[in-house]
């Protein structure tokens, strides 16, 4: 059975789990505990370079660690986060989602309503996830999205569009779990939730905010599960105080 027919068959009766990775060593880890499905997100564009925001992100440093990620992830599906500007046509959009797959990617995710560029890719063999709600990569400010009726009306509207063009799946990222709850009955894809509130089909989450790596980001909806920060910061402490101290290396981390 195809990967994406799993996912589909869950909806409204297992959960689906997602977390993002961008390396090989997390995607090992990832794929020895057996989630859904991995996402190699643009939000590298934050947690692995540093910028404000996923904008900046390209084909090329999505290939880069799509690449990484496959040689870590033997078993799990692996979905590639189409990057900005990287499906503003027909044409860039199918070439860029089979870059995805031959760097060792399952399907791709796009954000907003792009009929067209989605139906092509899914035409050409390719799974589509879509993505509905805030956006990051048109956002001027990460802010809750369908608050307000007409806005809400909208994310809706995109997320049936979706779901009739086939997508296999839907990320419903911050918006009221009341809209969620409405796209979720209403829709055949399962829904996959990231500050979307508990009545989506699943959960994502960027693996570095679970993991709590940024004492400072930390999103509402955001759990944080470890805070390898503070584990961090202690096992170097304690490396400085015994390469200082000439502690270490010690005999037994010494050849002979």
């Amino acid at each position: 059975m195809e990967f994406q027919e799993r996912i589909r068959r869950k909806k409204g009766k297992e959960k689906i789990v997602m977390l993002t990775a961008y390396d090989y060593q997390v995607a090992k880890i990832l794929d020895e505990i057996s989630i859904d499905l991995i996402l190699v997100g643009d939000s590298l564009g934050m947690v692995v370079q540093g910028h404000s925001n996923t904008k900046s992100v390209t084909m090329m440093d999505m290939i880069y660690h799509v690449k990484a990620v496959a040689r870590g992830a033997k078993n799990t599906p692996i979905i590639g986060d189409m990057p900005m500007n990287s499906c503003n046509t027909i044409k860039d959009g199918l070439k860029n989602a089979k870059r995805f797959i031959e760097a060792g990617a399952h399907g791709v995710k796009i954000e907003g309503n792009r009929p067209q560029v989605v139906r092509a890719i899914m035409e050409a063999g390719i799974p589509v996830m879509g993505h509905v709600g805030m956006l990051p990569q048109v956002a001027e400010i990460y802010r809750v999205k369908g608050k307000r009726p007409e806005e809400a009306e909208e994310i809706f509207r995109d997320a049936l569009d979706l779901d009739k063009l086939g997508v296999f799946s839907m990320v419903l990222e911050c918006i009221p779990k009341s809209l969620a709850k409405k796209i979720t009955e209403n829709v055949k894809a399962p829904t996959i939730g990231i500050g979307a509130g508990k009545y989506c089909d699943g959960q994502v989450l960027v693996i570095n905010d679970m993991l709590g790596l940024d004492e400072h980001f930390k999103p509402k909806y955001v759990k944080r599960y470890a805070t390898l920060n503070k584990v961090i910061k202690d096992a170097v402490a304690r490396f400085v105080e015994e390469v200082s101290a000439g502690k270490y290396p010690d005999e037994e981390h010494t050849y002979h």
